[in-house]
This record gives C-alpha cells, structure tokens and sequence, in this order.
C-alpha cells in the first residue's frame, strides 16, 4: 500500500488532531504501533511539526471521520494523479558529480574480479552506460592506462549488499547452465562474508596416487657402526695397583 509523504509528520498530526487509534494510525504512515504510541507520550519526534494530510490532499475528512468511529476501518491514502507511476523510477543509478570521476575505476574492477556479471548488471550497479562497460572490457577507453581498479563499495558508488545480491544472481545463472566453475571463480561468485569463511585451497597436491602413502618413515636409511657408549664416569675409575701404589712404596723407608 502506498504510504503518504511525510510519513512521521503525518502521524504527528494525527495523534494531535483526531481519535483515530495508535493500531489504524501506525498501519497508515507504516510506522510500528510503539511509536506513535511514544509520539503520543512525548518521546518520539519531539519538535516534529505536524504535516495535515487533508490540507495536502492525502486524507479526506470523511475518511478520517469513518476511522474515528470504527477502530477497524483502515485509512486509505486519497488518490493523486500527479503522483501515478512515481513510485519506481526505471534507469541508470543516480551518481553524485563528486564520485563519476571514479566510476571508471569501479567498472575495471568488476571487469576483473567479477567477468560473470553483464554489462547491463554492472551499469545497473555503479550508473554508468554499456559503451563505457565494453571500452573498458576491451581496454580501448581513452583513459585505460591511468586507471586503478578499485572496488565500488569502497567508492561509495553501491552497497555491500548489492554487490553480493548481483554476484549471487550470476552465479545461480551459471549453475542453472551447467557451467563448470573452477575455485578462483567459486569464491568470486560468492559473498565477501561467504568467502572468507571458505576452506583455504590445498596448497600440496594430495590426488598424486601413493603421494598419501608416503611418510618420512618409507626413506631409506643406511646402516651405520654403532660406536659404544663410553660414560664419563669409567675415566674416573682407575685400577687398583696402578702406577699411583707402586710409586708410594719406593717412597717408604
């Protein structure tokens, strides 16, 4: 259901001006029923200025009346031509002048890190237009040697969520046509939150048949001559009737 402009102003209003029940008001502007319940105690939109529905042509009075009387009656925004087919405008995202000059970085690095995504789902992202895209693609954009590739949520251009709901649409779009997807591609084709909580690759191939059969254990290892152990103590240990005794019995008299 279409909500009316100025929506918490509205209700400002509302609580100010009619009877009309919390419940029917919060389903009108789509506001939670606790909030207008806290405009009414005092500590939501405080200093708010009420906006009058009937005097901007959004509420009739006689609406408001039959609200007033039956708790169950829901309000119904009054119907403005000028504002038929208003609601989604179809086209390029707008872009800030401040950022454009930045949005050819943005496109080289979708290009590179994300060559699944379509040149309509790339102008849809950043506002920009498919010649652009496909320069860049065949790196015949005049400016293609000064450019760095930079990510657009870093550039303000999009959000973090829409990249991920653009990249999780290529890659049901891939699955669903059988393509064959290698690492590198799986990991491009998935969030940045998903990604990171991705096994590392094996940086050793294992598939190498006997290569996980293979231990330090299997080398072979040459005989060497076992060389008794002398202990440090036997040096100390000398015979007795050595050289010491026979040299105190010259010494007597």
């Amino acid at each position: 259901m279409a909500k009316p402009l100025m929506a918490k102003a509205t209700a400002v209003w509302l609580v100010d001006n009619t009877t009309i029940s919390f419940k029917q008001i919060a389903d009108f502007v789509g506001m939670h029923e606790l909030e207008v319940q806290g405009i009414a105690d005092g500590d939501v939109a405080a200093g708010v200025k009420g906006f009058d529905p009937i005097a901007n042509n959004q509420l009739t009075q006689e609406e408001i009346d039959t609200a007033q009387n039956n708790p169950l009656h829901k309000l119904k925004l009054k119907f403005n031509p000028a504002a038929s087919g208003e609601e989604k405008r179809r086209g390029p995202r707008y872009t800030p002048l401040s950022k454009r000059q930045d949005r050819p970085n943005s496109i080289l690095w979708l290009v590179k890190f994300h060559p699944e995504l379509s040149d309509g789902q790339i102008a849809k992202l950043v506002g920009t237009t498919k010649p652009t895209i496909q320069s860049i693609r065949e790196r015949t954009h005049w400016n293609i040697s000064n450019m760095q590739p930079i990510d657009p949520v870093a550039l303000g251009l999009c959000k973090q969520s829409e990249l991920d709901a653009i990249v999780q649409k290529a890659a049901a779009k891939k699955a669903a046509e059988g393509g064959v997807m290698s690492d590198d591609e799986r990991r491009k084709l998935v969030s940045t939150e998903q990604s990171l909580e991705m096994d590392a690759a094996p940086k050793i191939p294992t598939a190498i048949e006997g290569l996980e059969t293979f231990s330090l254990s299997d080398e072979p290892t040459e005989e060497k001559n076992e060389e008794p152990i002398i202990d440090a103590d036997s040096f100390f240990n000398l015979p007795k009737g050595g050289a010491e005794d026979k040299d105190e019995d010259d010494l007597r008299p």
